[in-house]
């Protein structure tokens, strides 16, 4: 009879305590360009560190660890990308998301988890100011410049779901807008679609600079300042609330919300898109991460489940609100209705 406790293995001890060895592998990769460069059909261990200026001994132990956390495949001397590298870390390729680590592995985003014991302590960040939430943070200009080109494609999902037809009048308040490409691919694929976009002043320009670059600058308006200070207006058909709630604890959820809803026009939704937890609260597993990342980094800030949700959208005066899968990735789109 064999023992159960010869198949246990402490690989999973071992894997998240030396995880912060493959994150800075990958980040060296990328400032390689080490991914694009093979693309391009560069391949041996010496034409690489030729290209990418490096020693022979380094790029080798480099891409043999690539191999072997599955970034690469090794075809004799000569390496290849394996089929995600090919498709999200050529600069190539439409679906590039290299960039995003200049947000992701920011160092107030490193900081954040530099004591997580405080943190579960005391069930908030222990960041100073509060955290990535503070005004003005210059975390959100590093957001709009590295998560613009990774977010266009769920940006035109959300577009076509909601807008289908991109043939009708529509003025679009798109709040905590960041990079502005939710609201950009809405004026995009609709000449009649106005868009006011909500943000800090330094962050609005990224934005703004989006806008021109799409063609859409015309009808792209700004309103500098807080969600929660800074009047909407109204008269909107749609307001966007773009991985804008999950910062925040719901009573301050609420208090936005309640704003959205007078801004919006009779027949208006609030439109959310959302990192949105099964009830169980740990799955979808990459989502249930996500919450931890709230945890170190802002006040009160979590990932919801939709009948949280629901309530706080409900408790804000919405009639009714549903969930829509926006295509295959982690996000999903919550529409409420006044």
């Amino acid at each position: 009879m064999s023992d159960a406790s010869f198949e246990l293995s402490p690989r999973l001890f071992f894997d998240t305590v030396n995880a912060y060895q493959r994150t800075a592998v990958l980040r060296a990769a990328i400032g390689f360009d080490l991914f694009s460069t093979i693309a391009s059909g560069t391949g041996t261990v010496e034409e690489l560190a030729r290209v990418c200026n490096a020693s022979d001994r380094g790029m080798r132990i480099l891409c043999d660890y690539l191999v072997v956390v599955g970034f690469l495949a090794k075809d004799g001397q000569r390496y290849k990308l394996q089929p995600e590298a090919a498709k999200f870390l050529d600069r190539r390729s439409k679906e590039y998301i290299g960039q995003a680590i200049e947000f992701l592995l920011s160092p107030i985003l490193i900081e954040a988890f530099s004591d997580v014991t405080s943190a579960v302590r005391n069930g908030t960040t222990a960041l100073p100011n509060g955290g990535i939430i503070a005004p003005n943070h210059p975390v959100w200009i590093s957001f709009a410049h590295a998560m613009g080109p990774m977010a266009t494609v769920s940006a035109g999902l959300l577009a076509k779901l909601i807008d289908p037809d991109a043939d009708r009048m529509l003025r679009i308040l798109d709040i905590a807008a960041g990079h502005g490409m939710f609201g950009i691919e809405f004026a995009q694929r609709n000449p009649k679609a106005e868009v006011t976009a909500l943000d800090w002043p330094n962050v609005l320009e990224v934005a703004k600079a989006n806008a021109e670059a799409a063609g859409v600058a015309e009808r792209y308006l700004t309103k500098p300042g807080s969600a929660f200070e800074t009047e909407y207006g109204s008269g909107y058909d749609v307001i966007l609330l773009a991985n804008f709630l999950h910062h925040f604890d719901p009573p301050t959820c609420a208090t936005v919300l309640r704003k959205v809803h007078r801004a919006l026009a009779d027949g208006g939704i609030a439109v959310t898109v959302e990192f949105v937890l099964n009830e169980d609260r740990v799955s979808p597993q990459d989502i249930a991460d996500f919450s931890m990342l709230m945890l170190c980094s802002t006040p009160g800030g979590n990932a919801y489940t939709f009948q949280e949700l629901e309530s706080m959208f409900s408790s804000a005066g919405f009639s009714s609100s549903e969930i829509i899968p926006l295509g295959s990735g982690f996000e999903q789109v919550v529409i409420s209705r006044n």
